[in-house]
């Protein structure tokens, strides 16, 4: 099954025109076996091609399980590396406010403790 889907990525480049595009969520939960298996499948002759793209997301501890030494191959074809902080609580007061009144709502329905407690919890 891996040499069949390392040929159907080599199809649709070559063949077909169209580079696949592989966006993974939650990749904290990959096991090691799934990690090396993406590594391989990014391995497979494609150096001097690009016949795909892989997006991984996951939470920030996700960048500790690439930075171990096992996982150096496919950290080093990681073209773009982005760790997001989240909001801060003014940033997160300002955009419930923008939300409520795109929705017609009053800014007066929340307290600023009330954000603060949204920031807290998102």
């Amino acid at each position: 099954m891996f040499r069949a889907v390392q040929e159907q990525v080599y199809y649709l480049y070559h063949e077909k025109k169209r580079p696949l595009c592989l966006a993974i969520d939650e990749c904290q939960y990959l096991s090691p076996a799934i990690l090396n298996d993406l590594k391989l499948i990014m391995n497979h002759g494609y150096d001097s091609l690009n016949c795909f793209s892989l997006i991984l997301c996951g939470e920030s501890y996700f960048n500790r399980t690439l930075a171990k030494p096992v996982n150096e191959a496919l950290r080093q074809r990681v073209v773009v590396h982005y760790d997001f902080e989240g909001l801060s609580d003014e940033e997160v007061a300002k955009y419930v406010s923008h939300k409520i009144q795109t929705a017609g709502g009053s800014l007066s329905i929340l307290s600023e403790a009330a954000l603060s407690a949204v920031h807290g919890y998102a």
